[in-house]
């Protein structure tokens, strides 16, 4: 009997750590502070732990270093901005790696970001480094630059 609830045990463990949304996914990776941070200043937290699915091109915080500190806090204290700089980032339904296809996709923000595959994949000139994140309600792809709406 106590092995059968060890493994129920583990068995449960194993599925809470892989029902995660886009959110707890990218919080549990540690390397989207910035994101994490500016997610929940722009009020997108509850958004993206929504069913989706969602696509979301996740800049990592070393993406957000390049933006001049001035810039950033500025975007941060303008939620209407931060809003659309991050939905910007987001494209409805899940698109995985072998998925992608280069041209032109709409953004939840409701412009259209340029993907672009000759030089391995790009994201409005953001270089996709890392695919295929899958969470519960979608799927992250790294990207090593914050995009801007035009």
């Amino acid at each position: 009997m106590k092995k059968l609830l060890v493994i129920s045990a583990l068995t449960f463990a194993a599925l809470s750590a892989q029902a995660k949304d886009i959110v707890d996914t990218a919080v549990g990776a540690g390397t989207f502070n910035t994101l994490a941070t500016a997610l929940k200043a722009a009020g997108l937290v509850d958004t993206l732990k929504g069913p989706g699915p969602f696509t979301v091109f996740a800049p990592t915080d070393a993406a957000f270093a390049k933006v001049p500190k001035a810039t950033l806090d500025a975007l941060l204290a303008d939620k209407a901005k931060l809003t659309a700089v991050l939905t910007y980032h987001v494209v409805a339904g899940k698109v995985m790696a072998k998925d992608v296809k280069a041209g032109k996709v709409k953004t939840v923000q409701g412009s259209e970001i340029t993907v672009t595959t000759d030089k391995g994949v790009m994201v409005d000139g953001a270089k996709v480094t890392s695919t295929d994140i899958v969470a519960d309600n979608g799927v992250i792809h790294v990207i090593d630059s914050v995009i801007l709406p035009k």
